[in-house]
């Protein structure tokens, strides 16, 4: 009896690493580290309860508040120290930054420092694990400043600050029923899934598509209220169905984990909204630039798909802080690109479109 042939994720990165026959190995070594601190939260999260790793901070795990103004849980700090941990030593990077932590981190001056930058969501959507529910970490690769690189300095928040189109790579691990890592090193896009018998990551999803149509769109209706007139408009015409302007009915999805989001989208279409709203005007995005928007955003892209703000492409956005927040739209890339048209007639949108009457599902 025969097996299927299977590339490890090493040999996957090996056979990318051969279209640049002057590359180091650096870059490959570093995305191993990452993978093996993802193994390590992936172990950690499937014990659960069992592990004591789950609920509020204990007495003996320093947590507290992050940047974001968010409750740390146990694993969120746990899975931080994982990927610092796991990825300082190696001589590869120059610095990363957390969305766990306030500032970027520096790499110790006991380790040699190197040309790269991780920039990483440790635990996105760990607000969910106490329920069971699939959550992940998301990371991003950029290139650091040459004189970083020259001078060996400390990295400081502007160094971080570089569009989209700069990232090296991307990527997300989600810890579901299986743990798979979804990667791109700028050569489309590659799923993995962790072998628990070889402790590898083997490749069982090679270039990963996005659908460009879709029925299906993901967003949190408890917000509606805070929504753009673009966004209404294109939540009621997919709610109107096939006796609405869009001619077919839509299937609405929530499972407020965007990794999850993201790899559904991935695997079958869709659209998933996060979009500016109202809510807070000191706040006008919900979701990490850099942090969670830019790595899923060349995920998407990678695969054919698209990642917006809802007004622009997400990988053009320059950031200004190194936590900034920011609305975002990715998935089906017609779909996107309609609701950023959307965005760019409002007037005839309000002129013309009865579902905003006065009696409208998401009346203000």
């Amino acid at each position: 009896m025969t097996t299927r042939r299977r590339f490890t994720l090493t040999q996957y990165l090996i056979e990318q690493r051969r279209r640049y026959p002057s590359a180091s190995g650096d870059f490959n070594a570093l995305l191993l580290d990452v993978a093996l601190a993802c193994k390590a939260i992936a172990r950690s999260v499937a014990f659960g309860e069992l592990g004591g790793v789950l609920g509020n901070p204990a007495a003996d795990v320093a947590t507290g508040v992050n940047v974001q103004g968010e409750v740390q849980k146990k694993l969120d700090v746990i899975s931080n120290e994982y990927f610092t941990q796991m990825t300082e030593w190696g001589g590869h990077l120059a610095g990363m930054a957390s969305e766990e932590m306030d500032h970027p981190y520096q790499i110790p001056s006991t380790y040699q420092r190197g040309k790269y930058m991780l920039v990483f969501d440790p635990l996105d959507g760990s607000s969910n694990i106490d329920v069971n529910v699939t959550v992940g970490s998301i990371f991003s690769i950029l290139r650091a400043p040459q004189d970083v690189i020259d001078s060996g300095r400390d990295v400081v928040e502007a160094d971080f600050l570089q569009p989209g189109t700069q990232q090296l790579a991307a990527g997300y691990a989600l810890y579901g029923p299986t743990t798979m890592l979804v990667l791109t090193v700028g050569n489309g896009v590659a799923g993995f899934t962790l072998d628990p018998n070889l402790g590898q990551f083997m490749l069982t999803h090679p270039n990963l598509k996005v659908p460009e149509d879709t029925q299906e769109f993901a967003i949190n209706a408890s917000n509606s209220r805070f929504w753009e007139p673009p966004v209404k408009r294109y939540v009621d015409e997919c709610l109107a169905g096939k006796t609405g302007p869009r001619g077919k009915d839509f299937n609405m999805r929530w499972i407020a984990s965007m990794v999850a989001e993201a790899h559904r989208i991935l695997m079958r279409g869709g659209v998933f909204m996060y979009p500016r709203d109202t809510k807070d005007p000191s706040k006008p995005g919900r979701l990490r630039l850099l942090y969670e928007a830019n790595p899923i955003g060349m995920i998407m892209e990678q695969a054919g798909g698209r990642a917006s703000t809802g007004r622009e492409p997400m990988l053009t956005v320059q950031p200004t802080s190194l936590h900034q927040r920011i609305g975002l739209v990715f998935g089906s890339k017609n779909e996107v690109e309609r609701i950023e048209r959307y965005h760019r007639e409002p007037v005839a949108f309000k002129d013309d479109n009865p579902l905003f009457a006065e009696r409208s599902l998401f009346r203000d």
